[in-house]
Parts: structure tokens; C-alpha cells; sequence
């Protein structure tokens, strides 16, 4: 009989959202039909210039792509002024987050996050056989001063989103430092991102600058979001040496591919792509948001590309929406039962959704489910 580590059994998978096709092989629905809504990707798509790339990198897919991934590591520097050996190249951000904790986590070890944090961060410290100190939350969103409590000696590893996934909380800039400030020499600071392209302007500081302060933190991005490249997979950190060091000594050879790579140029070099996304939506939360206000649905005020909205039937309203075409993300796994989580879509897409909703909420009310 093959024995598994307690710590990998305990382990559970990664539950990502419906895809498209799924949800067309179980109902019927025409995949061009279905509207999902449920991973926070790009609405837009991708940005021309990425693309233009990418098809680019295609005539050398034979061949192996640049293991220290050069010229994106280039195009990042200059873009965070750093410098390049600053920076780790990650098969999307989950990559990098599955580093640090195989970087510095072991049995014996801990990481604290917060309750309602990204459900990786509690993955990534369970595979490695650490502790996971899971701090509860402050009005949905991360308790810097409970955070800060549960630190001990064992601790190696704060994990920190902001913009928070699945909530959608924010934490301003001044309080984020104060916190990093008060953090232990010891202790790597996660900062994670990945939403960070969706904030408005004022709301926006530099975390690069703040490595070059901060020797034990490491800021985790991604262009699977507002960059649209989620179906290629490209994260990088940028964090000081004496980490990025360790990091790409166990970072998986050949992580990220050539036309990852490549795309991943074009789309750090097209900003009136990344300007359009980030006004399509501004323009889509805010038209989320008066729809379920209309309806008397409970929602949280966020500050990414979707929006988190409380229905107490929220499985009925789940399957109800995918009888539809509509896919969303139920979030119970989070501890978030009656909760549903709506990415930000196309003017037509939310409308669809906001239709599909105010439908499946009337049909649960004439049966006595409302």
C-alpha cells in the first residue's frame, strides 16, 4: 500500500471556475451563448500588441524557451526600475506563491493570512507541510494589528492581498507601511497584487520602492487579470536578491513559456489597452453594483474586477444562473456559503447577468424559496 505525508492528504485541490465548455457539455447551451463570469478575467481579451507577439513567438515553439526568461525580465525592469535580478518569472502568480512557500516554509514553520485571503495561500502552506495560521478578518478584509498578533518565532511567511481576493477590500497605502514597518526581521511578507492594475490612480503606491526598503518583502504580480493573459499563464515577484536567489533555485525550469513570454512584453507595452480595461471596468463594477442595489442584494465595496454579493439561497441562485449560461463563483469554500462572487464582464454581458439574477431571485420567491 502506497502512504501518503499527512500533510499532502489533508491537502484539497484547487477548485476553479466553470469553464465555458463545461457547462455547454451539461446543458446543451451553444458555448458562444454562455457568459461566464466567474474567474475575474479580461472581458477585452487580450491586447493587440500581445497578441502580435505571441503569434510571433509561435514559428520557434520547437525550441526551448529562455529559462531566465531575459528580455520580459528587461521590459519589467525598466518598467519598476530594478534591477533584473530582482525579479522572479512565475507560471502565473500561483507559481510565485508555491515558491515562497517552498522557499521558506517547512514542518515546524507557519505562515499567517487572513480568513476570506486567497485559498492558495492555505494550499501552498499545507503541500509544504507548515502551519497555517489563519487570522480572522476585519469587515471582510485583513486585520493588520491581528495579523501582526499572530506572529511568533515560527513564523516565515505573511501572505497579503490587496486588492483582497474573493472580498474585494482595499487597504490604503500608509497603513500597508505601517504594517511592514512593525513586521519581524524574520518574517517574509508576502504582498500580493494581483488587482492591483484595477485601482483608481489616487489609490495606487509604488511597492516596487518599498522592496528596496523592506529587505523581507516580496511583491507578487500577475498579467492573468487586467493584462488578459490568464490562459497563458505569466507572474512575476520582485523582492531583493538574497530572496529571488533562493527562489530561482527551486523555481521549475523553463516555468513560462516562449509565447507567454513573448505576449507578456506586448501587454506591458500596450498602456491604451491597459487604460481601456481599466475604464470598461470602472464602467462595469459600477453598473454591477446598481443592479444588485436595485434588487436589495447585500454587496462588498470593491476595489478590483469584481464584485462579492450576498444571497442567502446562494446555491439556488448559482444553479439557477448556469441553467441560464451564466457562470459565476460560489464561494464556500472560503467560508462564504450564502456569498456569490460576480467578475466584471462587457456592458452586455452584466446586463445579462442582472436580468438572469432579478429572474432566478422572482422564480425562488413564487416557490417559496425568496
Amino acid at each position: 500500500m502506497i502512504s501518503f505525508p499527512e500533510h499532502i492528504q489533508k491537502t484539497m485541490p484547487y477548485q476553479a471556475g466553470k469553464p465555458i465548455a463545461e457547462l455547454a457539455r451539461e446543458t446543451g447551451i451553444e458555448e458562444s451563448a454562455i457568459i461566464k463570469l466567474a474567474s475575474n478575467e479580461n472581458p477585452l481579451g487580450m491586447s493587440p500588441r500581445a497578441k502580435q507577439l505571441a503569434m510571433h513567438a509561435l514559428d520557434d515553439v520547437s525550441r526551448y524557451p529562455d529559462a531566465h526568461g531575459f528580455n520580459l525580465k528587461l521590459e519589467l525592469s525598466k518598467r519598476f526600475s530594478v534591477p533584473d535580478q530582482w525579479i522572479t518569472l512565475g507560471n502565473g502568480s500561483n507559481d510565485i506563491l508555491e515558491m515562497v512557500a517552498s522557499t521558506f516554509l517547512q514542518p515546524g514553520t507557519a505562515a499567517v493570512f487572513s480568513q476570506y485571503g486567497f485559498i492558495v495561500y492555505g494550499q501552498a502552506t499545507q503541500r509544504v507541510g507548515a502551519e497555517a495560521i489563519v487570522v480572522p478578518a476585519k469587515d471582510y478584509g485583513n486585520d493588520l494589528e491581528a495579523i501582526l498578533a499572530a506572529v511568533t518565532p515560527h513564523t516565515r511567511v505573511i501572505f497579503l492581498a490587496n486588492p483582497n481576493n474573493p472580498t474585494g477590500t482595499f487597504l490604503p497605502a500608509a497603513e500597508v507601511e505601517q504594517f511592514l514597518a512593525a513586521v519581524p526581521a524574520h518574517v517574509v511578507v508576502v504582498l500580493d497584487e494581483a488587482y492591483n492594475e484595477y485601482l483608481p490612480q489616487e489609490l495606487r503606491f509604488d511597492s516596487a520602492e518599498w522592496v528596496r526598503k523592506y529587505p523581507n518583502l516580496v511583491v507578487s504580480r500577475t498579467l492573468s487579470k487586467a493584462y488578459g493573459l490568464a490562459g497563458l499563464r505569466v507572474g512575476y515577484a520582485i523582492a531583493q536578491p538574497h530572496i529571488t536567489d533562493y527562489m530561482n533555485r527551486i523555481r521549475q525550469a523553463f516555468n513560462v513559456s516562449n509565447v507567454a513570454q513573448a505576449a507578456a512584453i506586448g501587454a506591458l507595452q500596450d498602456e491604451e489597452f491597459l487604460q481601456q480595461t481599466y475604464a470598461s471596468n470602472r464602467k462595469g463594477l459600477e453598473q454591477l453594483i446598481r443592479a444588485v442595489s436595485a434588487l436589495g442584494i447585500e454587496y462588498i465595496p470593491s476595489y478590483a474586477n469584481f464584485v462579492l454579493i450576498r444571497i442567502p439561497q446562494a446555491n439556488a441562485v448559482y444553479q439557477a444562473l448556469l441553467s441560464r449560461g451564466i457562470i459565476v463563483r460560489p464561494v464556500g469554500v472560503y467560508g462564504l456559503a450564502e456569498w456569490l462572487r460576480i467578475s466584471v464582464g462587457t456592458e452586455a454581458e452584466n446586463e445579462a447577468f442582472a436580468r438572469a439574477l432579478e429572474h432566478a431571485l422572482q422564480t425562488l420567491k413564487e416557490n417559496g424559496n425568496g
